[in-house]
């Protein structure tokens, strides 16, 4: 089976660690991301993320959202690991750097 173009990913509980995920699944999430974060307080929940970049990803990437979750997560941790995203702990809690 065929893949398309790769990207490869950071994370941030993991340093040194480099995963390679689908590049256009990986853009599609990472740009919606960006454009929905706030830069300062009140940051936003990963379920207020979702809610937020689901209706902005496109339908034939991710039917219906379908595995938006994971996107987010592999993103999130990516950009943290780049130093774009930024935490607060619990509960987590996620802001533009």
């Amino acid at each position: 089976m065929a893949k398309g173009p790769m990207v490869e990913v950071e994370n941030v509980v993991s340093p040194g660690h480099k995963y390679r995920v689908d590049a256009a699944k990986y853009g599609a999430m990472r740009e919606a991301m960006l454009a929905v974060l706030p830069s300062a307080p009140p940051e936003m929940t990963v379920a207020d993320i979702k809610a937020h970049v689901v209706p902005r990803l496109p339908e034939a990437l991710f039917p219906g959202g379908a595995k938006a979750g994971w996107w987010i997560k592999c993103v999130q941790l990516d950009l943290e690991a780049k130093g774009v995203l930024k935490r607060s702990e619990k509960p987590v809690r996620l802001y533009k750097a």
